[in-house]
């Protein structure tokens, strides 16, 4: 029998809610989070009840504001931003310093936030925070050159992000664009990270840093957040179909934006031998369920080489860790190494289920189905939002896992017997962030990339967002707009020469850097 588990100690929801009622008073009361405009906390907006999806323990919910109030927030960073873009450069690079090192201070608590607000292990909770540092101090150090010739833009950087990455898209994205001499405006995510947020923005505000944070549904905030004329940015990371709305108005008004979008991944297999590496490559494909923008879901196979596929990704998926991201034997246990725990909730959860069902009942081949009892659990706790790994042989085309980012633990196979049938099923989704191509000859691989859309493609390894001077961006749907990284970020959010072409995909032009 295994062992029963219990929460590690020290690490339940109201351990951290207590700690942050201590580190950010200003910004945390009993019962709810503030939204922060105009320089101030505000206890207004309407706070919705809200679930870890982690075992169904009530935890903050995000304070809704309405259209009218949104606007006078917006308004309120447009004044910031006009004193911040007049902050000389060494003392903005002096604040986000000292935001930097508060955020390193209290990283822990930071991390155990993001366990309990989007699910992510214990390891990756810390890892996305510690990106957040670690590459905005690369900005911070490296800023002047990326300056040279530029200005802050004629009004604040609106931000959009989902909900996987807190802290390592969007935190460091806000500092980035206040280091760059904008001031910011951020929506939290609807599905999860809010406290996560607060508790980041609150130590920005302390040191001076013009950060205004708010939450509310994206139809009711839209037209402040994206439409309004004060706005000189928007930045969003989400979905294609809310992206497709906000590049519809952001290109009507004229107005800079950077809109990361999702991508159906692929990793192709052609010509390949080296079985061992794959394998050991697989289980890391699956960090945090396979939540994030550049997740591989989608394997396109020679079918010759289908059985060594098989023999070498099967045994890795099958020993995949799964469960709660704080259940351990004993209370002072370190905390459990897992690949993922829940997905985001028990909705996604349930839809995808419903989409793996549906797609076997019209044909799809099941190659491998987790099960709960291989899964660490809590005794009796609610599992909802937890899926076990599937993988799917073939999917229809009329399923949404054939052509779309499934956004979970859902991989997808699909056989193919020439080049052009491979390269057209690496290239399903009309463009994509990642791609990979596992093939034993490296001719071969540079002969076939260039017909491969996708940003950045590996040969045998995963390609990722990538940080510091690594450049980011994505071919056809899945970007709009200005391409980021390294020093096409600070670009992005500030005025060059007249007459001046960013890298990225625009209405009018493409331009690669």
């Amino acid at each position: 029998m295994p062992p029963t588990l219990t929460l590690k100690s020290g690490t339940s929801w109201d351990d951290a809610w207590q700690r942050c009622l201590t580190v950010a008073p200003e910004a945390f009361r009993d019962d709810r989070v503030l939204n922060l405009w105009n320089a101030a906390w505000q206890a207004d907006g309407r706070a919705l009840p809200a679930v870890s999806p982690v075992d169904g323990t009530p935890v903050a919910g995000p304070p809704r504001l309405d259209r009218a109030t949104a606007r006078q927030a917006v308004r309120a960073a447009l004044d910031q931003h006009r004193a911040w873009r007049h902050v000389p450069l060494p003392e903005r690079r002096a604040r986000v310093a000292a935001t930097l090192d508060a955020l390193a201070e209290h990283r822990d608590l930071l991390a155990l936030l993001l366990v309990w607000e989007i699910g992510k292990p214990w390891r990756l909770a810390r890892a996305d925070v510690d990106r957040a540092i670690d590459g905005v101090r690369w900005y911070v150090d490296g800023i002047d050159t990326m300056l040279d010739g530029r200005a802050p833009l004629d009004g604040p950087v609106s931000n959009i992000a989902s909900w996987n990455y807190p802290m390592s898209v969007l935190v460091h994205a806000l500092l980035v664009q206040t280091l760059a001499g904008n001031a910011v405006v951020a929506k939290t995510p609807t599905d999860g990270g809010v406290a996560c947020l607060t508790l980041a923005t609150a130590l920005a505000a302390r040191e001076g840093v013009p950060v205004t944070l708010v939450s509310g549904s994206g139809g009711e905030l839209s037209e402040a957040l994206v439409r309004a004329p004060e706005i000189g940015c928007v930045s969003f990371v989400g979905g294609r179909d809310t992206g497709a709305a906000v590049a519809t108005a952001v290109a009507d008004l004229g107005k800079r934006h950077i809109l990361e979008q999702e991508g159906l991944n692929t990793w192709g297999i052609w010509n390949h031998t080296d079985w061992d590496t794959l394998g050991a490559l697989i289980p890391k494909l699956f960090d945090y369920g396979k939540q994030r923008c550049t997740a591989y879901p989608r394997f396109v196979v020679q079918r010759s080489l289908f059985d060594a596929f098989l023999a070498a990704y099967l045994p890795a998926v099958r020993a995949l860790r799964i469960g709660h991201p704080l259940a351990v034997e004993h209370p002072d246990d370190p905390y459990p190494a897992l690949d993922f725990g829940p997905v985001i909730n028990a909705a996604k959860a349930k839809e995808l289920d419903d989409q793996v069902a549906e797609a076997i009942d019209r044909g799809a081949v099941p190659l491998h189905r987790g099960t709960p009892a291989d899964a660490r659990f809590l005794p009796g706790q609610d599992t909802s939002a937890y899926l076990q790994p599937v993988t799917l042989l073939n999917p229809p085309r009329s399923s949404p896992l054939h052509h779309a980012e499934p956004f979970g633990p859902v991989d997808t196979i699909v056989l193919v017997d020439t080049e052009a049938e491979l390269l057209a099923a690496m290239n399903a989704s009309n463009g994509a962030l990642v791609a990979t191509l596992s093939t034993d000859e490296r001719a071969t691989f540079e002969r076939l990339a260039p017909h491969i859309r996708a940003f950045k493609i590996g040969h045998g390894v995963p390609r990722s967002r990538g940080d510091r001077d690594e450049l980011f961006g994505g071919f056809g749907a899945s970007w709009r707009g200005a391409f980021v990284g390294g020093e096409l970020l600070v670009r992005a959010v500030t005025r060059g020469p007249a007459g001046e072409r960013l890298p990225g995909n625009f209405p009018d032009h493409r331009l690669t850097p």
